[in-house]
C-alpha cells in the first residue's frame, strides 16, 4: 500500500492538472492572429492529453486506497499552477509562454513525485510518473520551438 504521503502527492497532481486543463481550454477558445488554426488545434491536442493523464492519476489514486479531489474548489485550492481569467487579450505567443510555464512547473513536480515514489517503493506509480514526465518535457521543446527558443531557456 502505498504511503499517505504518495497519496497526497497525487492528489494535488489531480488537481494540478484540472486547473491546467481549464487553463488549456480557456487558450484554445480565445487564440487569435496568424497561428490561430496551428495553435486552436495544439491546444485542443494538449488538453486532451492532460485529461487522459488526469484521468489515469485520479484511478491510480484510487487504487492505492486514496480519493481524488473531483470539486472545481478543491483543484483550485490544491493546485500548484494557478488559474489566470481571461480579463485581456493575449497574442497567441503569450499562450504558448504561459503554457511552457506550465509545463515547466509540473515537469518539476513529477520529478519531485519520480522521487518520492521510488523511496516508496511504488514502482508503479513511479512508472506512469516517469511516462508522463516523458511526454511534458517533450510538450516543452516543442512549444520552446514554437516560440523559437531551445528548450532549455
Amino acid at each position: 500500500m502505498a504511503t499517505q504521503e504518495v497519496q497526497e502527492y497525487l492528489n494535488n497532481t489531480v488537481a494540478t492538472l484540472g486547473v491546467f486543463y481549464t487553463k488549456l481550454h480557456q487558450h484554445h477558445w480565445y487564440v487569435k492572429g496568424s497561428h490561430f488554426f496551428t495553435l486552436h488545434e495544439k491546444f485542443e491536442e494538449l488538453y486532451d492529453d492532460v485529461n487522459e493523464t488526469f484521468d489515469e492519476v485520479a484511478e491510480r489514486l484510487i487504487t492505492i486506497g486514496g480519493k481524488p479531489y473531483s470539486t472545481l474548489k478543491e483543484f483550485l485550492d490544491h493546485s500548484i499552477i494557478e488559474e489566470t481569467p481571461y480579463t485581456t487579450e493575449k497574442s497567441g505567443e503569450d499562450m504558448v509562454a504561459e503554457v511552457v510555464s506550465d509545463l515547466r512547473i509540473l515537469a518539476d513536480n513529477l520529478s519531485k513525485g519520480i522521487e518520492l515514489t521510488g523511496d516508496a517503493g511504488d514502482d508503479v506509480t513511479q512508472d506512469l510518473l516517469i511516462g508522463y514526465k516523458t511526454d511534458v518535457d517533450k510538450h516543452i521543446w516543442m512549444y520552446q520551438a514554437f516560440l523559437g527558443k531551445s528548450p532549455v531557456e
